[in-house]
């Protein structure tokens, strides 16, 4: 079975719209989501769910991640990161940034916050990721 994971990466901006002109120059499209707090593209070229946000902390990376397309992907990777001796957390079905996810965070040797998660579907409320 092939799989498509995708690479995540998450920036917390102080001004969505100057940055939403600036994204969309940059990718050569605009945002797949828009709301009042949030934008995010889903792109192919590269292949990146690439995200912005105004109501989560400041400006900045707030995170990164790989997003994957099946539960077994998360299990494989959750299971990798704690075989490495790695302290993950596990989330399940939590609203994040317009959508409902399971998840499993880490952090790097940097302190940098890794996330890998699944996306059931969508949800009105913005949800931080945490």
């Amino acid at each position: 079975m092939k799989t498509t994971k995708r690479m995540h990466i998450s920036l917390g901006v102080e001004d969505l719209d100057a940055s939403i002109r600036f994204y969309s120059a940059l990718f050569g499209a605009p945002p797949t989501v828009v709301k009042d707090d949030y934008a995010k593209w889903m792109l192919d070229d590269p292949r990146v769910n690439f995200s912005l946000s105004n109501c989560c902390g400041g400006p900045g990376v707030s995170h990164l991640g790989v997003q994957v397309e099946t539960g077994e992907e998360l299990s494989e990777i959750s299971a990798r990161l704690r075989d490495a001796g790695l302290e993950t957390s596990e989330q399940h079905d939590v609203s994040c940034c317009y959508a409902r996810q399971d998840k499993t965070w880490v952090s790097d040797p940097q302190g940098v916050r890794w996330e890998a998660f699944l996306t059931h579907g969508e949800n009105a409320r913005p949800g931080c990721c945490a």
